[in-house]
């Protein structure tokens, strides 16, 4: 018998209460469908998806109970068209697809990927951008000083690991201090769980994700309610805005980019910087000048001092 770890009865779980929660979102109006009458489900029905996909209600039915492997690509995206997938949570549904196929191994630890130092280089390149590398559990694995700056809070949180290791998810919902640091706590915090989603149905078989996953399940109210609402989401960008403990009040547009530096894990560079000619600009400069400042300045040593002294003094001596 075989003792093996599987996953496909959580992926049955993730399939259905993804696809029911799209469903209960979409009005009748919204899917061109008449309205008559009270309705005791919110959103469309299962009979009504049906219709809207071309398959019969028992066949989406089934799928919606989890039963998705071999469903073909065609029908995937009659049922993400259905229910108004945008183009993140399609990738998410074709995910769950394919981890739902019969795996040929059993789930395991991925080995964590060195980063290599060509990305540490050009990390460092850029002095008046904070830029920073991820994996896909969204811990910091590669920064430049000016990130390592702006992120002082989250290097510092008691949630680091044991190799020193910052992750955002345990950060901003483990540790109390990340709601005065980042402003609109609530947006970034939905982001997060909704990145871990979409990680989660990519790579089903990463212990290290579901353990991360599991913890914050366990410790965070806040990460169980987003967890259980299935958003997802894989391309982002935007603005946020800080309270920097020693800049100030920031307000910074930020910029992930796939970096494709292995092929076992997902990795993004990020890109924070100011709008020019503004107040955050000129406090996000500030802050690069502190880190590009050596914390003492070098002296010569006190006996070449001396002999300095003496040359000066003797020179002076001889005119």
């Amino acid at each position: 018998m075989d003792s093996r770890p599987d996953n496909r009865s959580d992926n049955r779980s993730d399939i259905r209460d993804f696809l029911a929660t799209r469903r209960a979102r979409i009005t009748p109006a919204e899917a061109g469908l008449p309205t008559h009458g009270r309705r005791r489900v919110p959103g469309l029905r299962r009979e009504e998806v049906a219709v809207l996909a071309g398959v019969s209600t028992e066949w989406y039915t089934r799928l919606e109970k989890g039963h998705i492997s071999g469903v073909s690509e065609e029908v995937l995206d009659a049922v993400a068209h259905a229910l108004h997938l945008d183009e993140d949570e399609r990738t998410y549904l074709f995910d769950l697809a394919k981890a739902a196929q019969p795996a040929s191994r059993a789930p395991r630890r991925r080995k964590a990927v060195d980063i290599p130092p060509r990305v540490q280089w050009l990390l460092d390149s850029m002095t008046l951008s904070a830029a920073f590398v991820t994996n896909g559990r969204l811990d910091i694995v590669a920064a430049n000083a000016l990130a390592r700056a702006l992120f002082a809070p989250v290097y510092d949180s008691e949630t680091v690991d044991d190799r020193g290791r910052p992750n955002f998810a345990r950060y901003y919902f483990l540790d109390p201090s990340s709601r005065h640091f980042v402003d609109a706590w609530d947006d970034a915090a939905d982001i997060t769980a909704a990145l871990l989603r979409a990680e989660a149905g990519r790579y089903p078989g990463d212990k290290a994700l579901r353990e991360l996953i599991g913890e914050l399940s366990t410790l965070s109210t806040d990460f169980r309610t987003r967890w259980a609402a299935h958003t997802v989401r894989i391309h982002h960008g935007g603005i946020k805005r800080f309270h920097h403990p020693g800049a100030g009040p920031l307000e910074l547009t930020y910029q992930p980019l796939d970096l494709p530096i292995s092929a076992t894990q997902a990795h993004a560079l990020t890109i924070y910087t100011a709008e020019p000619d503004t107040g955050d600009e000129d406090r996000l400069k500030l802050l690069a000048s502190w880190v590009a400042t050596p914390a003492e300045p070098q002296r010569p040593p006190a006996d070449h001092t001396r002999h300095q002294d003496e040359s000066t003094k003797t020179r002076g001596q001889s005119r």
